[in-house]
Parts: structure tokens; sequence; C-alpha cells
């Protein structure tokens, strides 16, 4: 007998994130979160988007035993604002049994028409800067600190569900060796003296503080025009740049303003914390923190998270400017391999960037819809 049960306590949480630690204990490929971040992230006092969301936690126990879980979502700002009438799901994880699944998902069905709404998809977090998408492809490819990992056997139980495709996402890797700066090294500098432009770069990241909250308002201007994107609200900013600014090497930060200092455009690169967060195995101390710090200087891996450039710059090579700079920087530190993030697969503009590095496919993601 299947039994669904919501995560309330601190402790029924901390069982909920701590189940993909048994389900992928053998497997090589799983990224572990740290299990202290994961419960912040579901603080309801903590993290803002409960601001403009709400979230129920779900475990599902077979002869008392954990063997799935889900995160049911609705983003109101999205139902609201943007009249998407949507239940998200996320955090799901499950045994090989179709039973499991669909008794996890209709709790996120009971939720969607509880508000009227028509149809859920997933998997998706709060917002567009949490994980996104199941695994389709690559599950013999290495996770990163910002995806899902998950078994082949996901997509079979969407699929007998009646879920349809709803979006689809690529990530691809390039070695860094890919990367000959004939390609942008003249274009930099005609750009730069065509538009008045000038890059800023850091050492320390108490100087990219004053700049954060411009480069999230320019990521929300930069994405605005995808049919998925929710902006960023000014409480969420606060607690992204807490949370995540201090964590990045501030070398990999690398911004382009004009010549009255207004941010035009933006890069944010982190050191692969792949193996750091295995090594780790969810816990900061005593010993995973010394981990992490070590990756933060020394990975020879990267992982490009977030480029945006303004709307009125797009399509004029700015990108080459921050690509010079990289070029230095990773040049110095002898990176290997450069891993880009999901992206949508529509998001043509964005896959044009990366042409002349000859990058490789290597995971594909894709989240399913349903209609209620």
């Amino acid at each position: 007998m299947i039994t669904i049960k919501e995560a309330i306590t601190k402790k029924e949480l901390t069982d909920y994130i701590k189940f993909p630690f048994s389900l992928y204990k053998d497997n090589p490929y799983w990224v572990p979160p740290i299990i202290a971040d994961e419960l912040e992230s579901f603080d309801k006092t903590k993290n803002p988007a409960f601001d403009n969301a709400e979230a129920y936690f779900y475990l599902a126990y077979k002869d008392n035993e954990i063997v799935g879980r889900i995160t049911a979502i609705i983003n109101w700002s999205e139902v609201n604002n943007q009249h998407k009438r949507k239940v998200r799901f996320g955090w799901f994880d499950v045994i090989d049994d179709i039973e499991v699944t669909k008794a996890l998902l209709e709790k996120v069905y009971e939720l969607g028409r509880k508000h009227n709404l028509e149809h859920t998809e997933g998997p998706m977090g709060f917002s567009n800067l949490d994980k996104v998408g199941v695994l389709t492809e690559g599950y013999d490819q290495m996770g990163t600190m910002i995806t899902w990992y998950n078994n082949p056997y996901y997509v079979t139980h969407f699929e007998q569900l009646g879920f349809q495709v709803e979006k689809e996402y690529i990530e691809s890797i390039f070695p860094f060796s890919n990367v000959k700066p004939e390609f942008f090294l003249k274009a930099q500098e005609l750009i730069k003296k065509r538009y008045g432009l000038r890059s800023l770069t850091f050492t320390k990241t108490k100087d990219i503080m004053p700049h954060v909250d411009k480069m999230f308002d320019l990521f929300n201007d930069s994405y605005a025009s995808l049919a998925s994107f929710v902006a960023i609200t000014d409480v969420q900013k606060e607690y992204f740049k807490k949370k995540y600014i201090s964590f990045i090497n501030p070398e990999y930060i690398k911004f382009v303003v004009d010549k009255d200092d207004n941010l035009v455009a933006f890069s944010i690169v982190m050191p692969s914390f792949s193996e750091a967060l295995q090594k780790a195995k969810g816990k900061l101390f005593p010993f995973g923190f010394i981990h992490l710090l070590r990756a933060r200087k020394k990975s020879k891996d990267v992982v490009f998270y977030l480029i945006g450039v303004h709307p009125d710059y797009q399509n004029k090579g700015v990108t080459a400017i921050i690509f010079d700079e990289y070029y230095k920087t990773f040049s110095e530190k002898g990176i290997q391999n450069c891993i880009r993030t999901p992206e949508l697969a529509e998001n043509t503009a964005i896959h044009l960037l990366w042409k002349n590095f000859d990058p490789k496919v290597h995971c594909q993601r894709k989240t399913y819809l349903k209609y209620l």
C-alpha cells in the first residue's frame, strides 16, 4: 500500500531532502545538494520565493519506507500576471514503480484543481533561477550543482501517465582548447569603440556587490521575451545576492558598461563544484566546506551559469567583449572544460553565441505537461 504524507517538520523535510541520497547512492553521476542549503530553500520564512508562491512537500511511503517525493508549487506571479493557469511540480524523485509516481502526482493535481488551474508542468522549481527539467539524454554524464539527475524510467512514467513534452533544454560542453581568440579579439576592440563600451572585471566580491541589483534588472530585461520567464522581484534579488554571489569566484563575473556606466551585458561563470559536492556528501562540516573552497579556487572545469545582454545591444556582438575577458582569465587559471547549463532549445540566439567553440550537446532535458 502506498501512503502519501506532507513533509512539514524539520525532520520530515530532512527526510525529504535525503531520499535521493539513498536512491542514487551508487550512482557516480548524481551530484548531491548541501542538506542545510536545501532546508533553507524550503523554509517559507527565509526564501522570498514564497512571497509569490506556495509549495507543499510530499513523501511517498511503501511498507514504511520512503519510495518517492514531490513538491507541488503554484507561482502566483505566473498565474496572475502571465495568466498561465499552471501548477508546477519539482524535486521529483521516485523508485521504478509507476503507482508511486501516480500517487505523488495526484497531490499536484489536487492543488491545481483546488485553485481552478488548467494544467501541471514539471519538473521545475519556484522561479527561473531554480533547477528545471527531467533528464532525457546524458545519464552517463556528471551532473552539476544546478541541475537535477534522474533515472531513465522517469520519462517512461510521464509518458505512460499521459504527459506531453512542453519545453526542451540542451546542455553542452567544449574543451577550452576549442576557444580561438581570433574569433573575438579584433571584434571586441571594434565594438568597444563603436558603442563606447568597456569591461568591468573583479578580484574581490565586495567590489561586485554595488552592481548586483543592476545585473538582476538586466537579467529581467534580457529574458523578458521568453514565454516561460517570470521576473525576479526586489526581495529575491537580495536573497540571491547573499546566497550565491559570495559563493562565486569574483574573477568569474564579467560586466560590460557604456560610457555612462549603465550595465549593458553580464555573465556569471561558476567553477564546477560537482566533485566537491560528491565528496561533501551533503554536509558542510566537518570537511565539506574545505572541498567546496578548494573547488572555488582550483577547479579546472567551469560552468556558464547566466549571460544577459540588454535588448538594445543584442545582435551587436557585445559578447565578444565578455569572451575576451574570460579567455584571459581561463588561460591564466588553466581551465580545461567549459560547461553550459540548461538552455531552452528554442533560444536560438543564445546557441549562436557558442558556435565558434564547437560545443557538443551532452545532456538534454524536458519539462512535461498534463491538462487537469
